[in-house]
């Protein structure tokens, strides 16, 4: 439980610069306290004392503006940032090191039963206001960008962008330094290289143009 906690903390101090000292970080973090609680009431759930482990996720909600059912898992280094109105549903699995910003949904579609709600590898990162709906798995390394809706399966070292999400695959190359919103877009990207060859062949065009008036 601990070591669990010790990487909460560490996760915060690598990811946030605002952050100064673990304790700092155990007093003052919303997201920070919003999961350490939530691995309480998970306990609870786990050993069927449900009405327990409810009352705790609901007295975290009120406190933290972060809803976090207690059925749902954590890997350890979670790190929830600012948080409010985060929602994370009953069979959400989260993986280790996962970073998700406020007003993030992992969430159901209504029509599913059972596993309904989104598997998170390691190292994902889900920008602020997002929307991931389903039964459905984001891989190892992934990126979602804010404001995206995803609805279906993300792979690995790839990013999820726009309304409905567009997935772009990044080469199976871990990227460190992309965040929440540079993100590559697939439609401005070709949009782009046709305006680059539009403007090559414009070029050309005008080359031949001179040099036939000058024969």
């Amino acid at each position: 439980m601990f070591k669990t906690m010790r990487s909460d903390i560490d996760a915060v101090l690598e990811r946030d610069p605002a952050a100064r000292t673990r304790l700092e970080v155990m007093l003052l973090y919303s997201g920070y306290k919003a999961v350490r609680r939530h691995r309480r009431a998970h306990w609870f759930f786990q050993h069927n004392m449900k009405f327990i482990a409810r009352y705790l996720s609901q007295r975290n909600r009120h406190k933290s503006g972060i809803e976090i059912h207690p059925g749902a898992v954590l890997g350890k280094g979670v790190f929830i940032d600012h948080g409010m109105g985060v929602v994370i549903g009953e069979t959400a699995v989260v993986g280790d090191y996962c970073t998700i910003y406020q007003n993030v949904t992992l969430g159901g579609t209504g029509k599913d039963v059972g596993k309904r709600h989104p598997t998170l590898g390691n190292n994902v990162l889900v920008g602020s206001g997002a929307k991931v709906l389903g039964p459905f798995s984001v891989g190892d390394n992934a990126r979602i960008a804010a404001g995206a809706v995803v609805l279906s399966e993300v792979p690995a070292n790839a990013t999820a962008v726009g309304v409905p999400a567009r997935i772009v695959r990044l080469n199976g190359v871990r990227h460190e330094t992309l965040d929440q919103i540079h993100v590559p877009d697939p439609v401005i990207n070709a949009i782009t290289a046709l305006n680059d060859r539009v403007a090559e062949l414009e070029k050309e065009l005008n080359e031949l143009r001179i040099k036939n008036s000058q024969l």
